[in-house]
């Protein structure tokens, strides 16, 4: 009689301490990407990242560029170059061996479209493009994006490898595997994580938005890739901060979704379009409780949006499309971000007055564009300004 009720106190005591177990365990968030490619030990510890640079590292390129240097054997002599500066004549030129610089860059399409910085391409001569399995290559540039720092390559090969892109957002604390040609010693991977996102104000680029990483990144290395334990692509290493030249745990990539936008515009229409204020901005104020909102406006072009608009110098930009100014920065993305034609509301502090101003926006200027405006462009800001954003 007595037995089955003793069952059902038993059963009873199981299922609450297994509600309590299950209870205590986090939930799992399925993120929709490739499955990491890692080996682990036996102690549940990372043991390889081999099958995730298997993947990738194929459609990780070497890109050697030449570039003609003119010189004369006499440059170099103090008397001779004061000789010739004193009689008010040019230096003599002669033709001296080609100039090879190295860089990295990422495959993204099967027959031939490959990714890489600016910097690793500008003023090149000659680019060849050096397969993992030795064949090389001649290259033409597509098109070129000086300030995002990026510039798209095409070769005359198909069903090529191809590194695909990651779909979900880095995180700071991601591991992530750097694959580049570093100092021209051949292909080379190194491993660290994502230090930081968001880096912008560095100075490199007019476009900022960088993955920051302590993941090695040395000279040859721009242009490569960044990639995750999964072999998808993270970003475009570009920069290091260094006081050697050398690596020092502090490196910068292009993230993947700025890559992929900017190549698509490229590889489309030969160039990027972007939007255009026609204004200057003041630095940013040092981080206080006392700093004020917003972005400070120090310039403003004649004839340009922001002027046809009514802004003025001294103006004080809070938000933009009712989205706040943290930094001048964002406010160079956010309107980078905007197509020519488009209309965007500006919350303005003039004084003690608050604004809301319609802008019509305009295609920004190249960078070759306004370093070749005349004294007389240049003179149409309101401060002596010869650039805008």
């Amino acid at each position: 009689m007595w037995l089955p009720w003793v069952l059902l106190i038993v059963v009873i005591g199981v299922f609450a301490m297994l509600q309590r177990q299950w209870q205590s365990k986090p939930e799992t968030t399925v993120v929709n990407q490739q499955r990491p490619l890692v080996v682990t030990s036996p102690s549940n510890g990372v043991a390889s990242y081999h099958a995730a640079v298997q993947v990738a590292s194929p459609a990780v390129v070497n890109i050697y560029t030449t570039q003609k240097v003119t010189g004369h054997p006499a440059i170099n002599d103090p008397f001779l170059r004061r000789f010739f500066e004193f009689h008010g004549q040019a230096i003599p030129e002669q033709q001296q061996d080609d100039a090879t610089n190295l860089g990295s860059g990422v495959i993204v399409s099967s027959d031939g479209y490959i990714l890489t910085n600016n910097h690793v391409i500008a003023k090149a001569d000659g680019i060849v493009v050096a397969l993992q399995d030795g064949q090389r290559i001649d290259a033409t540039v597509v098109g070129t994006d000086p300030e995002s720092d990026l510039a798209v390559l095409k070769i005359e090969r198909d069903r090529l490898p191809v590194l695909p892109f990651k779909k979900t957002p880095s995180l700071v604390g991601d591991v992530v595997l750097a694959i580049g040609n570093p100092f021209g010693v051949g292909q080379t991977v190194t491993q660290g994580i994502i230090s930081a996102t968001g880096r912008s104000g560095l100075g490199i680029n007019t476009y900022e938005d960088f993955i920051q990483t302590d993941a090695a990144i040395n000279p040859g290395n721009s242009g490569g890739a960044l990639i995750d334990v999964a072999g998808n692509l993270v970003g475009i290493n570009t920069a290091i901060f260094s006081r050697s030249g050398g690596s020092m745990g502090i490196g910068f990539a292009i993230p993947v979704a700025l890559a992929q936008q900017v190549m698509t515009e490229i590889i489309q229409s030969g160039r990027v379009t972007r939007g255009w204020l026609g204004i200057e901005v003041g630095p940013d104020e040092p981080i206080s409780a006392q700093a004020p909102a917003g972005v400070l406006v120090v310039g403003v072009q004649k004839r340009g949006p922001a002027d046809m608009a009514g802004l003025r110098r001294n103006d004080r930009i809070l938000a933009i499309n009712q989205q706040p100014l943290r930094s001048a920065a964002q406010l160079i993305q956010l309107v980078g971000q905007q197509k020519p034609e488009a209309t965007v509301q500006l919350q303005v502090q003039r004084g003690e007055q608050q604004l809301t101003l319609s802008v019509l926006i305009k295609e920004r200027p190249s960078q070759v564009a306004r370093n070749q405006q005349t004294p007389t462009q240049q003179q149409e800001w309101d401060d002596g300004w010869s650039f805008g954003r």
